[in-house]
């Protein structure tokens, strides 16, 4: 696995190429076609949350996350990736998601972590609940909303609502219907959000020290880091190369 901090800066990846012809209509069943998928991440998400726990008293112990952890952690995120690319986080793509946690260079959707030479034993114990808090009620608007309502005789219940991004992609999914075509707009924007729900998971699973960015950066590829914008914009005044 690569080790080198992504062109974005933040040591998680993500990247997304959408099908030039999306089908009008497979999305339409894409819910039933990947049950298999969701039945395996079901466990899973199980056994990495598991890890997690292991890793943590690595760390505190160590200083490091032990690497096998690490390696599995990072794949279950990017298999969550590539399925939900492939169904109702993006819509992204038509094929069908490979049953695999290794990394597959060809399919449309894939995710990257840089692995931590070193990570702080401190921030291990507050990181993953006190620091993420702000992360986490931004990532509840764009996964899902929760709202407590009285249901009558002094009940109360939980009634909850697709988030932003489910919201987004059914309005793209109704546009492909009609159109046949994906609005770019609605595309960028939604891997925006997974970019920015994905940073904070690998922040709140220990897998970084560095803190996720407050900021929406849309686009099927991660942005250039800022060094290599500085030195791509030339500042102003200075004679632009001949």
């Amino acid at each position: 696995m690569n080790t080198a901090v992504p062109p974005s800066g933040y040591p998680l990846r993500i990247e997304g190429t959408p099908d030039q012809n999306l089908s009008r209509g497979l999305w339409l069943v894409k819910w039933l076609l990947a049950i298999p998928h969701f039945v395996i991440l079901a466990f899973l998400w199980i056994a990495l949350l598991a890890s997690s726990v292991i890793a943590l008293f690595a760390i505190l112990f160590t200083g490091r996350y032990p690497r096998s952890l690490f390696d599995f952690n990072v794949g279950v995120l990017r298999w969550s990736w590539r399925v939900g690319f492939y169904s109702y986080s993006a819509l992204g793509t038509d094929r069908y998601p490979p049953f695999t946690l290794a990394d597959v260079p060809d399919y449309p959707a894939r995710l990257e972590v840089a692995y931590p030479a070193s990570l702080s034993r401190g921030l291990a114990l507050v990181k993953w609940w006190l620091l993420a808090i702000p992360h986490y009620l931004i990532v509840a608007v764009f996964l899902d909303l929760g709202w407590t309502v009285w249901g009558g005789n002094s009940e109360w219940g939980a009634v909850s609502f697709g988030g932003l991004i489910t919201l987004m992609v059914l309005i793209a999914a109704v546009i492909l219907l009609f159109t046949a075509r994906y609005p770019k707009q609605i595309f960028d924007f939604v891997l925006g959000m997974n970019r920015w729900v994905l940073r904070v998971a690998a922040y709140a699973l220990l897998m970084t020290d560095r803190y996720p960015p407050f900021r929406l950066d849309m686009g099927a590829e991660e942005p250039p880091s800022e060094s290599r914008a500085a030195v791509a914009t030339p500042p102003a005044g200075s004679p632009l190369p001949s």
